[in-house]
């Protein structure tokens, strides 16, 4: 893990898993996932894992839920400002209101409901 830099999930899962001396196995033992999902992971080869996945993990190495799904490009409660973090397709947007993510919600249902009207 470069120092100068946030760690990608896969490194910050490795670390943690590592600090607490837990292997592969033991882990996929204890969540149901497979070591060799877990390793696809830790080397970057997946991404993005499920919630639930994350949350499965967060539980087990006692890591907050949000850092993992934050860590994973999903979006997440920024407490301090009262807005959420962006998914990665909206980053040109910058920080977004609760009420803005509703607002474009509904507007892209209405765009994939007048779609399918017309197919």
């Amino acid at each position: 893990m470069n120092e100068n830099t946030n760690p990608t999930l896969g490194e910050f899962l490795q670390s943690v898993r590592e600090a607490k001396r837990i292997s592969l196995r033991a882990v996929e033992k204890a969540t149901g996932v497979s070591n060799a999902y877990l390793s696809q992971l830790e080397t970057g080869k997946i991404k993005q894992p499920s919630p639930t996945i994350l949350h499965k993990l967060s539980e087990l190495y006692e890591v907050a839920y949000n850092e993992l799904l934050a860590l994973a490009g999903y979006p997440v409660p920024n407490e301090n400002v009262g807005t959420y973090a962006s998914p990665r397709s909206f980053d040109r947007f910058g920080n977004i209101t609760k009420e803005e993510e509703q607002e474009l919600a509904d507007y892209l249902a209405f765009l994939r409901a007048r779609r399918g009207r017309k197919e």
